[in-house]
């Protein structure tokens, strides 16, 4: 079994350590709050901090990227952070496994796969993107071993309420009551389920055919919210709910008072024209497929 440093217990480091120790590895959680899993070993400590965060990741075999900064913070969070985790890769020899998402590609028609360029404008995403071509240099030139994990919107069990399919959705769905929507209810969009997410981490850290090139989360075909709210009530054994779209001016009202709700003009092209993540190359590569959509629906409800 091998000793593994998973940075960031929210919604995907949780699942990611929860699943290495069911496997019986050596895991270290590391957050700015000494939190994590039972069976974990916890420390409190600053990521940007290269020095800490080297002594702790000595011995490594694999150095997980699980942190994930509120997004209107990403300029100034981010650029430290990143060049603790170069740092920490290089001098331990660790793997440096990424999560990734798709807002590098910016807007696409059709499938999205990973050979497509980071073409995205917006001054938060190119940090992200400079994050993954500078761990990509770093490898190429033989310093480190890094790969990146891309999926879409999450879902699933341990969901924040930054989740479309969370907080937002599943209160109103299971009162029975109106479910309000950001974004339009019938456009298709790829959803990546969270125990995915963290197979998904654990196989890339772990085999070095997925080493210096980034990997999309195997993901189920394109749903929209309708076609989800319907699966979800029909598996709870109710009535298709109903779906109201809340007017894109009121949003962007909201956004005055609220920085989340501000940033979402950035992300709004993902669900007004479909959105399609190819992840067949995943799927190829290494023999995994993602979790049956109803499974991972009733698990989500807690069903």
């Amino acid at each position: 079994m091998g000793k593994h440093i998973v940075v960031g217990s929210g919604q995907v480091g949780t699942h990611l350590a929860t699943k290495l120790l069911a496997q019986g590895h050596d895991v270290t959680v590391v957050t700015r709050s000494g939190g994590g899993p039972d069976g974990a070993v916890k420390v409190a400590a600053d990521v940007a901090d290269q020095a800490r965060l080297i002594e702790i990741s000595k011995g490594a075999d694999v150095l997980y990227n699980c942190v994930n900064p509120q997004y209107h913070r990403w300029l100034t969070d981010w650029p430290p952070m990143a060049a603790s985790f170069l740092a920490a890769a290089e001098a331990t020899g660790a793997v440096l496994t990424m999560v990734g998402n798709l807002y590098p590609y910016g807007p696409v028609t059709g499938p999205m796969t990973e050979d497509l360029p980071l073409a995205s404008t917006t001054p938060k995403v190119r940090v992200r993107t400079k994050m993954w071509t500078d761990a990509l240099a770093a490898h190429r030139a033989g310093r480190i071993r890094v790969t990146e994990v891309r999926g879409s919107d999450y879902f699933g069990p341990g969901a924040t309420d930054q989740s479309y399919l969370g907080e937002r959705f599943l209160p109103a769905l299971k009162a029975g009551k109106t479910i309000s929507l950001t974004w339009p209810a019938d456009i298709p969009h790829s959803w990546t389920y969270l125990p995915d997410v963290a197979d998904a981490l654990i196989v890339a850290g772990g085999d070095e055919r997925a080493w210096g090139r980034p990997w999309h989360v195997p993901s189920n075909a394109p749903m929209t919210f309708r076609e989800i709210g319907e699966r979800m009530a029909a598996l709870l054994g109710r009535p298709a709910p109903k779906m109201r779209t809340l007017p894109w001016p009121l949003v962007q009202a909201v956004g005055l008072v609220s920085p989340m709700i501000r940033e979402l003009k950035h992300t709004r092209y993902q669900f007004v024209a479909p959105y399609e993540l190819d992840s067949s190359a995943f799927q190829r590569t290494f023999g995994v497929a993602p979790t049956p959509m109803d499974e991972a629906l009733k698990a989500t409800l807690g069903a």
